[in-house]
C-alpha cells in the first residue's frame, strides 16, 4: 500500500452498496492498526532521496507570476530559512511524492505550516482559531499535512535559535496532541465533529500565564483588524470626497485598465457563487474602486486585488480577490483527486476548489466566500476566489514567542489540524494507525529534522543564486 495510492474515491466517499451501513468505529480502527503491518510507523522516519530540482520548481512557478513582482517574491523568500520554507509548498509536495505513504486520503490544507493558522471572525462575530490558507487545499495522504506542520516547527525553532530540547518537545507534543484530538473526535458522531470549533477566547484561563498573555494580546490585535479600519487606512478622499485606494508601489498599485473596465462584470460572476443572503446584502453596495495588492510570501506574483464597495450613505466594504492555480498536491505531489472535486473544478475553476476545501477544513468560514472565472483575448484567463478583507484576521508571531508559548502553539496547531482531518470518513482508520502518537512522534521527529536540513540546503542555494 505504501508504494501506491489508495483510490481517492474510496477516501472521499463510502464504496458500500446502496443502503448498507458504513463500517463501525471498531472496524475502522482495526483497519488502521492492520495498516501498520504494510507500513510500519517507523518507516515514516526515512527521507526519500529521489532526484530533485527545487530551484527549477521555483522558476516554473515564477513563470506564471506577474513578472514585475517576481523580484519581490525572491526578496521575501530570502529573508530567512523559515520565510523560504513558507514559499516552498510545491517543492515539499514534489518530495513527498517519493516518500512512503499511508494511502489514506483526507481533505488537506496542502500548506499547513505554523504561520497558516490564526484568528478570524465567525459569522456570529466571535473570534475563532483555525487554518487560514487554502490555496493548495485538495485531497492527499493525511501525513503530508502533519509532516509539513512538524517541519515548520523545526525550521521556525532553528531560525530563532531555540534549544534542541524545546524544538523536540514542540514536535513530539504536537504529534501526541494530533493523535489525542483525532482519537477523541472519532468517538463522537460525525455531526458533533462537524460542529466542533475552537473559540479563541475560551479556555485561556487554563494556560500557562505567559501563553495566556501572548494569546490575549494577539486576540486584542485581531479584533482591531476590521474591514472598516482597513478602509480608513488604505483609502483617502478624492476631489469629490469619495474614498479611493492609495497606491504604495510595489505592494499597492492600480489594476490594469482592462481589469478596471471588467470590474462590474467580475462582481456579478462572483455573486453567482456567493450564498443567497450575501447576494442580497451586496445589492446595497456598488463597486467604486479596485487596486492590486501583494500578499504573503509564496503567493507573491499571483493576481490579487482589493475591491472597494460603497452604499449611498458612506458605508464601505472591502473584498479581496486572489488568483487560484492548481493545488501543488495534485500538480507536484501527483495525487489523483476525487471525481467530485475534478467535476467541481471543471464547473467553477480552481477558485471553486479553494472555496469548497476551505468550507470543509474550517469549522466556520467567511460567509462572503465565492469564486469566479473569466477568459477573453484582452485579459486572458482569470480563475479567482473572493473573501472579506481583514475581518478580524490575525495570528501569532512565531519569531517572538518565548519557548513555553512556542511549544503550546505547536500543539494548538496540531489539534486544529486533527479537527480538520477528522471530517473525513477515513479519520478512524488514521486514528487506529497513529495510536497514542508516541511511536509516530519518534519517527516524524527524525523525518522533520532531516527535511528541515534539506530545506536549509535549498535555501542556501536559493540565496546564493540571487
Amino acid at each position: 500500500m505504501h508504494n501506491g495510492q489508495m483510490s481517492p474515491i474510496s477516501a472521499a466517499a463510502s464504496s458500500q452498496p446502496a443502503g448498507a451501513l458504513p463500517p463501525s468505529l471498531d472496524k475502522r480502527l482495526e483497519e488502521g492498526r492492520r495498516l501498520r503491518a504494510s507500513l510500519p510507523r517507523r518507516a515514516l522516519r526515512d527521507l526519500a532521496h529521489a532526484e530533485r530540482d527545487p530551484l527549477g520548481i521555483i522558476d516554473e512557478q515564477n513563470a506564471t507570476r506577474l513578472p514585475d513582482l517576481v523580484p519581490l517574491r525572491t526578496e521575501r523568500m530570502s529573508q530567512s530559512p523559515f520565510a523560504f520554507y513558507r514559499g516552498t509548498a510545491a517543492i515539499m509536495a514534489a518530495d513527498l511524492a517519493h516518500e512512503a505513504r499511508s494511502g489514506v486520503l483526507v481533505p488537506s490544507c496542502g500548506d499547513a505550516h505554523v504561520s497558516n493558522f490564526g484568528f478570524y471572525a465567525s459569522p456570529q462575530r466571535t473570534l475563532v482559531f483555525d487554518l487560514n490558507d487554502f490555496d493548495e487545499a485538495a485531497w492527499a495522504p493525511w501525513e503530508w499535512d502533519l509532516k509539513r506542520l512538524l517541519t515548520s516547527v523545526v525550521v521556525a525553532g532553528q531560525s530563532t535559535d531555540r534549544a534542541t530540547d524545546v524544538v523536540e518537545s514542540a514536535v513530539l507534543g504536537a504529534v501526541r496532541s494530533y493523535a489525542f484530538a483525532l482519537r477523541r473526535s472519532t468517538r463522537t458522531s460525525p455531526q458533533e465533529r462537524f460542529y466542533t470549533r475552537f473559540d479563541a477566547e475560551a479556555g485561556t484561563g487554563e494556560m500557562h500565564p505567559r501563553s495566556r498573555r501572548i494569546l490575549d494580546q494577539a486576540i486584542r490585535q485581531a479584533k482591531k483588524r476590521t474591514g472598516e479600519r482597513a478602509a480608513r487606512k488604505l483609502t483617502a478622499p478624492d476631489e469629490h470626497g469619495r474614498p479611493r485606494f492609495v497606491e504604495h508601489p510595489p505592494t499597492m498599485v492600480r489594476v490594469a485598465p482592462e481589469i478596471a473596465r471588467l470590474q462590474r462584470e467580475l462582481v456579478l460572476r462572483y455573486l453567482e457563487t456567493a450564498p443567497a443572503d450575501i447576494n442580497l446584502l451586496m445589492r446595497h453596495y456598488t463597486v467604486t474602486d479596485a487596486i492590486r495588492r501583494v500578499v504573503g510570501v509564496g503567493s507573491v506574483g499571483t493576481r490579487c486585488a482589493l475591491s472597494l464597495f460603497e452604499d449611498g450613505d458612506g458605508h464601505t466594504l472591502i473584498l479581496q480577490s486572489k488568483e487560484a492555480g492548481r493545488s501543488v498536491l495534485e500538480e507536484y505531489g501527483g495525487v489523483a483527486q476525487p471525481t467530485e472535486l475534478v467535476e467541481l473544478i471543471s464547473a467553477r475553476g480552481e477558485g471553486g476548489r479553494v472555496v469548497a476545501m476551505q468550507r470543509i477544513l474550517q469549522a466556520v468560514s467567511d460567509p462572503f466566500l465565492g469564486s469566479l472565472r473569466h477568459h477573453d483575448d484582452e485579459v486572458g484567463r482569470l480563475e479567482l476566489y473572493v473573501r472579506q478583507f481583514h475581518d478580524m484576521k490575525g495570528g501569532i508571531d512565531i519569531d517572538t514567542l518565548p519557548d513555553e508559548p512556542f511549544v503550546t502553539y505547536a500543539r494548538a496547531c496540531a489539534v486544529t489540524l486533527a479537527r480538520a482531518h477528522a471530517q473525513a470518513p477515513t479519520a478512524a482508520t488514521i486514528s487506529g494507525y497513529v495510536g497514542r502518537g508516541r511511536a509516530l512522534g519518534s519517527a516524524l521527529l527524525d523525518w522533520a529534522y532531516a527535511y528541515a536540513e534539506r530545506s536549509r540546503r535549498d535555501y542556501d542555494a536559493f540565496v546564493a543564486r540571487r
